[in-house]
């Protein structure tokens, strides 16, 4: 096995042990969130419908990531405990699920805005509407981000081992595994969801110029409410993971601080524990159906009428 640290001696910093059950604290949050939302994805009929299905495939996607990062966090706080350093078992198998979860998680978004712009500019087009379709595309993204990570087993960069920061990953360097990681992940998905937002904001733009139906309008502006919160929730990943891309940016020229990775993670696992917030309260489908079981009734809001 390879271990990407020079110094025979690692030292255990105080903090190590705080954050890394902080980190605990917001996983098992996120991870028992998304249980009871794929549940109720499931046993509730309302919510049996091609947008709930998109919205689920995120939440399996965010549960992927979760559970994967709860392992490794476990892992390493064990270390910190018992103030040894070691590559365990599973750190090989955590360190390639990282970068499968985050990129089906990031292609998930993708999906929902593809969905959206297929039905405000193509409602005509029924074949990518179909649950059959989409479930094509959803096993697609799987099979995607399960099969380009597996290129850089076989090059040995996501066997190192990084034992300052406890955790499997690809070195932060100037590589081409860096910057396809980068692309394959992060980049690709976010532009193309991002084309896709502007897109459907010009069109709708148009439409309203225009001599149209009310119905068509209406329709088409209420998908775009739901396409930005989807753009929002991409958002929240991409500032989370700023501190992940800064000290990419910094290896590239320089040597990324001692911990990036451990200072980069935390705020993944907080940006997952937000985004599950953030999920429920724009799912109003999903939300109407946790508090009809909880027997709390949705607030309404009633526009005023000039």
């Amino acid at each position: 096995m390879l271990i990407d640290n020079s110094s025979s001696s690692i030292s255990i910093q105080s903090w190590f042990i705080p954050l890394d059950i902080l980190t605990l604290v917001c996983l098992i949050f996120v991870i028992i969130l998304i249980i009871i939302f794929l549940v109720v994805i499931l046993i509730d009929r309302t919510c049996h419908t091609v947008p709930m299905l998109l919205v689920a495939n995120s939440c399996l996607a965010h549960f992927v990531l979760g559970s994967d990062r709860f392992v490794i966090v476990v892992s390493a706080l064990y270390s910190n405990i018992k103030q040894i350093q070691y590559q365990d078992s599973f750190c090989i198998f955590c360190g390639y699920m990282t970068y499968v979860s985050c990129a089906v998680l990031n292609y998930s978004f993708l999906l929902q805005a593809f969905y959206r712009y297929i039905i405000v500019i193509y409602p005509a087009r029924l074949f990518w509407q179909r649950r059959q379709s989409q479930i094509c595309l959803i096993g697609l993204t799987w099979l995607y981000s399960f099969a380009f990570p597996i290129v850089f087993i076989f090059t040995g960069d996501i066997i190192v081992y990084n034992a300052d920061n406890q955790i499997c990953q690809v070195p932060l360097r100037f590589s081409l595994s860096i910057i396809l990681l980068t692309c394959f992940i992060y980049v690709i998905p976010i532009l193309i969801t991002l084309l896709i937002y502007w897109r459907l904001v010009h069109y709708i733009h148009e439409i309203n110029q225009r001599t149209t139906s009310v119905y068509i309008l209406s329709r088409a502006q209420r998908e775009l409410k739901m396409f930005r919160r989807t753009v929002i929730l991409l958002l929240i990943i991409f500032i989370m993971d700023f501190p992940y891309a800064l000290f990419i940016f910094m290896s590239f020229f320089n040597q990324a601080p001692k911990y990036h990775f451990r200072i980069a993670y935390i705020f993944v696992d907080i940006a997952l524990a937000c985004e599950m917030i953030i999920l429920f309260q724009f799912t109003d489908q999903l939300k109407t159906s946790i508090m009809k079981k909880l027997n709390i009734r949705p607030e309404i809001v009633v526009p005023a009428v000039a």
